[in-house]
């Protein structure tokens, strides 16, 4: 199964590349000070279908067959696959959501359509590199008013790593 990458995004200093494949339900940080040489600093699997209790495997080349370990955040399973981010201006949290488009939604991820999707905060090192999922941050849309909603972007309201328009 090929990856799907929905969403990239480069930090305000140019250090760090960010992406997010979707079907595979992975987070990734790249160090890109020598963007001849990208090095993977931080991975964070926060769903997917490659997910341990998934019906489907990923093969390596070696023929051996392996699934991911996703956490649970505040007593909740993490639904769908990472879809969209943003960055903080510091660079120090990078915010997920999980909603495609409920077409496609509903075709590879059915309960994220029928429980609503979610958003969480990824602690980022912007010293070494690294990411680690917030346990304490968990944003669930389930309980929205005519729910549950399926949520797709998100903007800081003062600007974020993406803008080019900052108050």
């Amino acid at each position: 199964m090929p990856g799907l990458r929905t969403d990239f995004l480069i930090s305000l200093d140019d250090r760090f590349l960010y992406f997010l494949n979707w079907l595979h339900g992975d987070v990734r940080q790249y160090n890109i000070e020598d963007p001849t040489n990208p090095v993977l600093t931080g991975q964070v699997w926060v769903g997917g279908l490659i997910q341990k209790g998934s019906p489907i495997v990923a093969e390596g080349e070696d023929g051996k067959t392996w699934q991911f370990d996703v956490p649970e955040i505040q007593g909740n399973q993490l639904r769908g696959g990472p879809q969209m981010i943003q960055l903080s201006l510091n660079g120090k949290r990078l915010y997920v959501t999980n909603s495609l488009f409920s077409t496609w939604d509903r075709q590879f991820y059915p309960d994220l359509v029928e429980k609503g999707s979610h958003m969480l905060q990824i602690d980022v090192d912007t010293e070494k590199g690294g990411l680690k999922t917030n346990p304490n941050f968990f944003v669930d849309f389930a309980a929205e008013p005519a729910g549950p909603s399926l949520a797709h972007e998100m903007r800081y309201p003062g600007g974020d790593c993406t803008s080019d328009i900052w108050i």
